[in-house]
């Protein structure tokens, strides 16, 4: 009789029988743990931060071209939004030209899915918040640029860019931001679409305050923040909006602020 009988007294098992209900143990937990990865995944992306990349030089050099960052989703609600966030929002008022987007595949789509690649499915733009609702944003013939009164001194804006290279002054309306990019003379922002709104964002189609960069691996880290530029702005009673608060003649500053 053989020793691996099962029928000979403290003979061992035999060696199929040993592994086979280890594969499945390990099966299952294999397949346990790929399914709370997906929904670990799935409600950081509906919850928590969704991926972008960074499509234009406007935000130089906060942020570069093919940067990927990764956007706190609670921020607006239930955080704040802040003069200074840099944010992601969608191009409800069609500030970028359309684009014939074509199908990724079912792998990038999944991939959209689980929050690790970016949605073409909705142009977005990023800027940084200048204006919260009630406040006065202006650049006058001197090229300073001031909030309620008080002149900024920029800190994030791209080295040798100044604050503005047009006059402006636009009253932000309730439930309404300005935006600007970190590299002004490059940036297509609120000054430039005051024909729509004003210029003004909605507060609604903001996405998200983008937080950190994750890619490429040299760029790892926080998106550099407004520091110290807004401390001693105050706030303003927010009002609908104001037609003839605004001034959109953008005229030639005289000088370089910054």
């Amino acid at each position: 009789m053989s020793i691996n009988d099962p029928s000979t007294p403290g003979a061992p098992e035999p060696e199929t029988t040993q592994r086979a209900p280890k594969r499945g143990a390990l099966l299952k937990e294999l397949v346990l743990v790929i399914v709370a990865a997906l929904v670990l995944s799935v409600l950081v992306k509906t919850f928590l931060f969704r991926a972008f990349v960074i499509p234009s030089q406007s935000m130089e050099d906060t942020l570069l071209v093919g940067d990927r960052v990764f956007v706190n989703l609670l921020v607006p609600g239930p955080f704040d939004l802040e003069r200074g966030d840099v944010v992601v929002f969608k191009d409800e008022q069609h500030w970028l030209e359309p684009t014939n987007t074509p199908p990724a595949g079912p792998i990038a789509d999944a991939l959209t899915f689980l929050g690790l690649r970016p949605d073409d499915s909705t142009q977005h733009l990023v800027k940084r918040i200048i204006g919260m609702p009630g406040d006065t944003v202006e650049c006058g013939k001197d090229g300073v640029l001031k909030v309620n009164g008080v002149a900024l001194v920029e800190d994030y804006l791209k080295p040798g860019v100044a604050p503005s290279e047009v006059t402006f002054k636009a009253v932000v309306p309730e439930g309404k931001i300005w935006v600007m990019g970190d590299n002004r003379s490059n940036s297509a922002d609120s000054r430039s679409h005051s024909e729509d709104q004003g210029g003004f964002v909605d507060i609604a189609a903001v996405e998200g305050r983008a937080d950190i960069i994750a890619w490429p691996l040299n760029r790892i880290g926080g998106v550099q923040g407004s520091g110290d530029t807004f401390k001693d702005v105050q706030d303003r009673e927010a009002k609908p909006y104001d037609p003839e608060a605004q001034d959109t003649s953008h005229e030639p500053v005289e000088s370089s602020a910054q």
